[in-house]
């Protein structure tokens, strides 16, 4: 299939790699570039390198291009004018494991908020099942690897892998929700909802989230679908009923066992259950699945407990959509926020959260949008601004949130912003709330506990 021919792999990442190592093992002439010409080191044998291409070289036949450069980069732009077929990984790997003898199923999940959420705990239903699976793509692993390796995938797919591929037909695949995100990449809400739309291209089954309307839309023209909800299901649907996860009669999980907590993640399960029976998981392994999961860090993470106090590290919720869901867990909050909010507007979150606050501490460099709609809609509600100087703003974010804190709260990073003003990513901003809290406090994870709903 690539054998002979002359490819060009656009990024030397982790996907970058696992791309030129596979074409390479097809028999490929293969070139890696990448605009840091210290990233060309390491690469696997007989790959070329040249740091820095805006055109392609003579003689290029194809361009494997990694996520993350947008259609916009001259590279890409040459390529295409120069009628060279530029894919992404996704594209690359549904093609590879296509030529296989017994091709991999592939489950597919994107959305703008909760996909590594939902393929983890895809994965662990599927193993529960004694299915040889793995989550892979915007979680970690490269597709590339996984296809050739495993006959289940639980694929998190985002929109930029989504916007390079044409080809790949999932046996089920989700849309667990939209909003807006993602804009300076794609130029328009318009083009971030179509590369979102993709993941349906030729599914098997459309799982769509019947509490967002626009996964509905985008799920119609797929002639076989199945809506999930966190409130009592329509017949068919996947739902909660009487405290249980629930489809159509059957039960599934009890609600109380999902774990992180919060409706967001109950949606996420139901995803999960869903994309999982559509490939003739039972229920039992559902629930086993669902209760072996471990929920990664930095996702609605119970960081430690003194006084009645509960620190939760939700790092993970970068945009508003995602702030909402975790904001929504807890009854009493004190909340951390703050960062690049890159234009999104944040009133319509700070109202509908406004009952459940009892502080809130800003960091960051948009902390004014904040401050203007909590006057709003929350004026009785203490705020404490962290100056943009602090050289240890999330010390001084955790004492602030500490002192507002009483018996029954929960101080939760939940930032609704991006983290690059002030962290190297958010992993970098969650580890540094979790140093914060446990110097505070001088404690530890406490054993076995997991953030829930107050009450």
């Amino acid at each position: 299939m690539f054998a002979g021919r002359n490819v060009l792999v656009a990024g030397a990442g982790v996907t970058g790699r696992s791309v030129a190592g596979a074409l390479l093992a097809m028999g490929a002439r293969v070139t890696v570039t990448d605009a840091a010409a210290d990233r060309l080191t390491g690469l696997p044998d007989g790959a070329a390198t040249i740091a820095g291409l805006t055109e392609p070289p003579a003689g290029t036949e194809l361009v494997v291009t990694s996520p993350g450069i947008p259609p916009a980069n001259p590279l890409l732009v040459a390529a295409a004018h120069a009628g060279i077929e530029v894919i992404g990984e996704v594209e690359l790997a549904w093609q590879v494991g296509a030529a296989r003898p017994e091709p991999p199923v592939w489950l597919a999940v994107t959305g703008t908020d909760g996909k590594t959420t939902t393929v983890g705990m895809l994965e662990a239903i599927l193993r529960a099942a004694g299915l040889d699976a793995v989550a892979c793509g915007n979680v970690g692993l490269p597709v590339i690897d996984a296809v050739r390796t495993h006959r289940v995938l639980a694929v998190e797919l985002s929109s930029y892998q989504l916007y390079w591929q044409s080809s790949m037909r999932a046996r089920a695949a989700a849309v667990l929700n939209i909003a807006e995100d993602h804009l300076e990449w794609h130029g328009s809400m318009a083009a971030y909802v179509a590369a979102k739309a993709r993941v349906y291209t030729g599914a098997g089954l459309a799982v769509y989230n019947a509490d967002d309307p626009e996964t509905g839309r985008l799920a119609a023209a797929v002639p076989e679908r199945v809506g999930f909800t966190v409130a009592p299901p329509a017949p068919g649907q996947y739902g909660v009923a009487d405290g249980w996860l629930v489809h159509g009669g059957e039960p599934l999980l009890p609600a109380t066992e999902v774990r992180p907590a919060g409706p967001h993640n109950v949606a996420n399960a139901l995803a999960a259950a869903a994309l999982a029976r559509a490939v003739g998981v039972p229920a039992e392994a559902v629930r086993a699945g669902l209760n072996a999961y471990e929920p990664p860090a930095h996702r609605v993470e119970l960081v430690a407990e003194a006084g009645g106090v509960r620190y939760v590290n939700d790092s993970k919720a970068t945009n508003t959509h995602a702030a909402l869901g975790s904001l929504g867990a807890f009854d009493h909050v004190v909340w951390i926020a703050g960062g690049l909010l890159h234009g999104a507007p944040v009133d319509a979150l700070v109202a509908e959260v406004a009952p459940r606050l009892r502080g809130v501490v800003l960091l960051g460099t948009d902390q004014e949008p904040f401050v203007a709609a909590l006057a709003r809609h929350a004026p009785d509600v203490p705020v404490h601004r962290v100056p943009s100087g602090d050289d240890e703003p999330m010390i001084s974010a955790v004492r602030a949130a500490g002192a507002m804190a009483g018996h029954g709260d929960v101080v939760l990073l939940a930032p609704a912003a991006k983290s690059h003003d002030q962290f190297a990513s958010y992993t970098h901003r969650g580890t540094a709330f979790t140093e914060a809290v446990r110097a505070r406090l001088g404690a530890v994870t406490t054993p076995g506990a997991e953030p829930g709903q107050d009450g």
